[in-house]
């Protein structure tokens, strides 16, 4: 039971988190590095 009441406030704390990141536009910085990086390992970038 403890285990449960855990996974949830942890799967809670983690949205919130998001949701966070999200608001504050960081979604764009991570995509705009994602594709950097698989640029440079394809040798293209």
């Amino acid at each position: 039971m403890v285990m449960k009441k855990v996974s949830i406030l942890l799967l809670l704390a983690a949205v919130l988190m998001i949701g966070a990141g999200a608001a504050r536009g960081e979604a764009d910085t991570v995509l705009g590095k994602g594709t950097k990086l698989c640029l440079e390992c394809v040798g293209i970038g």
